[in-house]
């Protein structure tokens, strides 16, 4: 399993911006898909998940209201739009499995860094 993560970079406090994530080696369809971070020193947290078919997402209470998930038309990408940013955003961001559980590879993330 490949996942590919795009789409992070540098904005200030307030600002937007869209990540993706390409799964390769797995039908992505088949499974609810989440995003999850990491801030430096922290444990790696749950963001965001989409179920299967994309109608259903569910998102840890301080994303709520500011980013938006969804699939891409094939299912096999998995975007997570995110509006609002605030330094406590700033983390790496990772796609993965959302259920039954992550696989194992978790891939390189993209850098997200808001700046106050």
């Amino acid at each position: 399993v490949q996942l590919q993560a795009s789409g992070g970079g540098s904005v200030q406090a307030g600002g937007s911006l869209r990540l993706s994530c390409e799964v390769a080696g797995v039908t992505a369809r088949r499974y609810a898909m989440g995003w999850f971070r990491q801030a430096p020193g922290k444990d790696r947290d749950f963001v965001a998940a989409i179920n299967y078919n994309g109608n259903g997402a569910y998102y840890t209470d301080s994303v709520k209201g500011r980013f938006t998930l969804s699939r891409g038309n094939a299912k096999n990408t998995v975007t997570l739009q995110m509006n609002n940013l605030k330094p406590e955003d700033t983390a790496v961001y990772y796609c993965n499995r959302w259920r039954p559980s992550p696989f194992q590879s978790w891939g390189q993330g993209t850098q997200v860094t808001v700046s106050s």
